[in-house]
């Protein structure tokens, strides 16, 4: 059933309130127009976010609410997901703090699980200070990975730039080991996945970086390449993926040859987010793929060193929040050719 727009749903977790989260959230919502394509639900505390809009001299209206049904479209609703006042010091790590970072995702993520909100946008926390008995892990997608279903995949996102990895938050000098033949198999399937579905694309083309310098230059500069990615390129190709490689990474994106492919996949983290980030120019998107439900989040981090300070850039979030609508409306259209071929096809003619 087709939703309009001021219906959708977008949930926002607060991230970490030492840092920039609740200024670039704010900052989004202070554009009136951002009402009229959604209906935003903050987990967090309203006393606190309305103590943070004086502070940083933003002029958004909160309306505080205790539950779910309780939210109403036209306004920035804010869930009390605490009541307790919280001590603040901008920049500081604060293991208090990152406590509530998690409370706010938490129930956030439960709330996106039962649908009550229909996508998700985090803002950034601190990996160090969310650490406890009751929550173990590095970030806000192995938590998704495990609550959602599917296999999760961070996917950086800018107009039509998308770049996906098969390691992400892995050492360089464990790279290579976790370069098999199932991962990249994994990865490039969801990946493929994700474009038709998420993105409206019938036929993606898909890129691949190799590992090496000069992609191996043939197994003079390392062999992963030879041994295992084009190998399992091959494979998948005669499956009917379209994905090609491995691309030597170093002239690549400054070449524009990632502009002839819908996605490009790197195999470590810095190897994808440097270029990524150059070319995005701030306003790129963490998406997370291959789940169940839609989340996504701004590409940057908690931005201790110019928090309260009211001079964040917003940009990102609100991509952030643009992107995950976008996505949920291209992934309804989807569900709903799937579900019914025969009407689509008869509205198209």
């Amino acid at each position: 059933m087709t939703k309009r727009p001021e219906n959708i749903i977008v949930g926002i977790s607060i991230g970490d309130l030492n840092g920039i989260g609740s200024e670039v959230i704010l900052k989004s919502l202070e554009d009136t127009r951002m009402l009229e394509l959604c209906t935003p639900v903050i987990f967090a505390n309203v006393k606190i976010l309305s103590f943070l809009k004086k502070q940083l001299n933003l002029n958004v209206n909160l309306h505080g609410i205790d539950k779910v049904d309780q939210i109403l479209p036209g306004k920035i609703n804010v869930l009390n997901v605490w009541r307790e006042g919280v001590n603040l010091e901008f920049g500081k790590v604060d293991e208090n703090v990152g406590s509530y970072a998690v409370k706010s995702f938490v129930e956030a993520t439960k709330a996106l699980k039962e649908g009550t909100i229909d996508v998700l946008v985090t803002a950034p926390i601190n990996k160090s200070n969310i650490q406890s008995e009751e929550f173990s892990f590095p970030g806000h997608t192995d938590y998704l990975n495990q609550e959602l279903e599917g296999n999760a995949l961070m996917l950086m996102i800018q107009d039509n730039l998308r770049v996906g990895l098969l390691t992400d938050h892995v050492p360089i000098n464990e790279v290579a080991k976790h370069l098999t033949e199932d991962l990249i198999r994994k990865k490039i399937q969801t990946i493929n996945q994700t474009l038709v579905r998420d993105f409206g694309i019938n036929k993606p083309k898909i890129a691949v970086l190799g590992l090496n310098p000069h992609s191996g230059d043939n197994g003079v500069i390392g062999d992963e390449e030879e041994k295992v990615l084009k190998p399992a390129l091959k494979k998948i190709f005669e499956e009917g993926i379209l994905v090609f490689g491995p691309y030597s990474a170093d002239g690549f994106f400054g070449s524009n040859q990632y502009e002839k492919y819908d996605a490009v996949i790197a195999t470590y983290h810095d190897q994808g987010l440097i270029p990524f980030k150059t070319l995005s120019f701030g306003k790129g998107v963490n998406y997370t793929a291959g789940l169940n439900k839609i989340r996504t989040s701004p590409d940057h981090g908690t931005g201790f060193d110019i928090a309260g300070k009211g001079i964040a850039d917003h940009q990102s979030f609100s991509e952030a929040i643009y992107a995950a609508i976008d996505i949920f409306k291209s992934r309804m259209a989807y569900e709903e050719m799937v579900a019914n071929p025969l009407k689509i096809k008869e509205k198209q003619l």
